[in-house]
């Protein structure tokens, strides 16, 4: 299959691919690391009248530690933040994740912020930033304006982007002090997109029980789910079977019946979504739990 046409442009800076998404809007679109964009655009899903390439605007390219958050630019590609010193020392959990999305080949090229531009609710990367508050950095010709993951993320493959910005960088929080984690998710076969899936940090208290949590799911709704009722749940408790069955139950109640497809039914999801609850508690549990001991 083969694309439609399309004018293409190159820009080398980033004013310049600005002015160019400026100019063409929603006739546009941008191309990084083309993992999801080139088979929409061969399958004729995508149509646009201009394709702007940003591979050349280095001032994309990095990987930065900040006082508050882990900084990606557009161009970090998913496997270079994989193999990252930094973020292998300081955020675990975003390595974890990394590896769970499809195969290498498709790290090797593949961007963080195309990802979460492209706002599929079965992927990985939007629901990790959802579970950590992230935040996207939104720049047009106009300005520049910083995005919360729950405002971002609005219906299927929809985000608030308007028409003339440009992700320009993506912000993961650190994890809390002694907060355990967890990346877990089902698929058929690997490298398939998961029917399911999770990530939870939690937070330990100094008497040994919960102190908080953050949850968010993917796969069982229009948009990644972030599990605030399930957070509640789990708020005070030591993760007794008690805790862990309300909250396996509480999330079922999470799944939308619209996520049927040939795949999966809505309710072999919320199966699957109880059982992935469970595990992902359990390890994210005893992950901090060793991490407070200092082991």
């Amino acid at each position: 299959m083969k694309p439609p046409r399309f004018q293409y442009g190159a820009p080398s800076t980033l004013q310049e691919a600005l002015e160019l998404l400026g100019r063409h809007g929603p006739d546009a679109k941008v191309l990084a690391g083309g993992q999801s964009l080139m088979p929409l655009l061969n399958m004729r899903l995508a149509t646009p009248a201009y394709l702007i390439d940003i591979n050349r605007v280095a001032a994309l390219d990095y990987i930065t530690a900040r006082e508050d958050y882990l900084a990606l630019g557009a161009l970090a590609r998913q496997r270079q933040v994989e193999r990252s010193t930094v973020v292998q020392q300081r955020h675990p959990l975003v390595i974890e994740t990394i590896r769970h999305i499809g195969h290498t080949q498709i790290r090797n090229r593949g961007t963080i912020a195309g990802s979460i531009a492209h706002a599929d609710p079965a992927a990985e990367l939007p629901t990790l930033l959802t579970c950590l508050n992230g935040e996207v950095v939104a720049t047009s010709t106009r300005g520049q304006r910083v995005i919360k993951a729950g405002d971002f993320f609005q219906g299927y493959l929809t985000t608030a982007l308007e028409p003339d910005e440009l992700v320009t960088e993506v912000r993961f929080p650190w994890l809390p002090s002694h907060a355990g984690r967890a990346f877990t998710e089902f698929a058929r076969r690997s490298g398939d997109y998961a029917l399911a899936g999770m990530v939870a940090v939690l937070a330990p208290a100094p008497d040994g029980r919960c102190l908080s949590a953050q949850i968010s799911y993917l796969g069982i709704s229009s948009t990644p789910v972030r599990a605030s009722t399930v957070e509640k749940l789990l708020s005070g408790t030591s993760l007794d079977d008690k805790a862990l069955n309300e909250s396996a139950s509480a999330a079922a109640q999470l799944v939308d019946d619209e996520v049927s497809d040939i795949h999966a039914t809505a309710d072999y999801r919320r199966a699957l979504t109880m059982e992935l609850t469970k595990r992902a508690l359990q390890a994210a549990w005893r992950s901090c739990t060793r991490t407070e001991k200092g082991a």
